[in-house]
């Protein structure tokens, strides 16, 4: 099941691995597991990645990248075929995938040639532009009657859907709040109108999928195994002057 209806569907180049994720959702729909423990397996996916990365064993850590990419799209389709939206599987899926960014990046720096202030300003850039495309990914989402567990604006704590725990939400949302709060805030002061644009075109939204957490790992892969470790994070560093010019296209066209 797509998060938007079919008129709005655009080639979302961060989401390769949907087609395989749905076979995997639906071959688990009437299985004791869960959307969370296939998130915990995009976690265990992720740190395989990190290891093999600093092991120099960057083919077994292509693998794992692209691995946990597919299972971060399976958690939410899984969720989708078994109608069990969740609050805590939204936060938990985010909060993951920030950390595990960060564990990536620096076992970048790890075994790279780059500053460590290129490691961090490229990490802070790589949210940047992940927050970006989710920001307007949600507003379309939240338009067309698609996906309503992710809000365009996270400024208070939901409250907990059946059979969730509100104090789960509740944790969970803060620790968002603390790892994500001052990206949503950035990307809102450059481009806080945007939810009034009466849509975004297919090609645009093809564009923004590049800063897809999907793609981003797509590319950090494809460098590893073609022996350039030492571009990945000045390429993230410099591809993030790219959300200035997304959002100067948003507000001339939309």
């Amino acid at each position: 099941m797509s998060k938007l209806p079919k008129e709005h569907n655009f080639l979302d180049l961060s989401d390769y691995g949907r087609p395989i994720a749905r076979i995997i959702a639906n071959a688990l729909k009437n299985t004791i597991f869960t959307p969370i423990h296939v998130t915990l397996a995009f976690i265990i996916s992720g740190l395989l990645a990190v290891y093999c990365v600093l092991v120099g064993h960057y083919w077994l850590a292509a693998f794992f990248l692209i691995l946990k990419s597919i299972l971060d799209a399976v958690d939410g389709e899984l969720a989708r075929v078994k109608e069990t939206p969740s609050y805590t599987g939204r936060y938990l899926d985010s909060v993951a995938d920030i950390l595990l960014n960060a564990l990536i990046f620096i076992s970048i720096w790890l075994i790279s040639n780059s500053q460590l202030w290129v490691c961090v300003l490229a990490f802070l850039g790589l949210q940047l532009q992940g927050t970006l495309y989710n920001y307007y990914h949600v507003i379309l989402r939240n338009k067309f009657d698609g996906d309503t567990t992710s809000r365009v604006f996270e400024n208070k704590t939901p409250k907990a859907m059946e059979g969730e725990k509100q104090n789960h939400v509740n944790i969970l949302f803060g620790l968002y709040k603390l790892l994500y709060g001052a990206f949503d805030k950035c990307i809102y002061l450059l481009d806080g109108n945007a939810k009034k644009a009466k849509t975004f075109p297919n090609w645009f939204m093809t564009a923004v999928s590049t800063f897809g957490l999907g793609f981003q790992l797509l590319i950090i892969a494809t460098m590893l195994v073609l022996g350039l470790k030492d571009i990945i994070l000045p390429f993230f560093l410099a591809y993030t002057l790219m959300v200035f010019v997304f959002i100067a296209i948003r507000k001339a066209l939309f």
